[in-house]
């Protein structure tokens, strides 16, 4: 499992401006099974993305679409999470 920070290198409004497409992405990677959540950080200087993807470098090329990556308005920090205790409801994410 990943967690991926994601942090803006473009002001809010240049954020705003592509976070409909950037929904859609998300959006297609959800329906896809490859990221279990998401949201906004507070303060909103970026985001969080969980991801289940095989490999690191898989799970940046997928990143690279991004249209935060595709317009220079963020960069991606990817840290590799070994799940081995979960709420039970979560347990599936000791696979993942």
């Amino acid at each position: 499992m990943f967690l991926v920070l994601v942090h803006y290198t473009k002001p809010l409004s240049d954020i705003d401006a592509l976070r409909p497409a950037h929904m859609a992405f998300l959006d297609e990677h959800f329906a896809k099974g490859t990221f279990l959540f998401s949201g906004p950080r507070d303060p909103r200087v970026g985001g969080v993305i969980a991801a289940t993807c095989p490999d690191e470098p898989t799970l940046r090329a997928l990143l690279a679409e991004d249209p935060f990556a595709r317009a220079g308005a963020a960069t991606y920090e990817v840290i590799r999470l070994a799940v081995n205790k979960a709420a039970p409801d979560l347990a599936r994410l000791r696979d993942c």
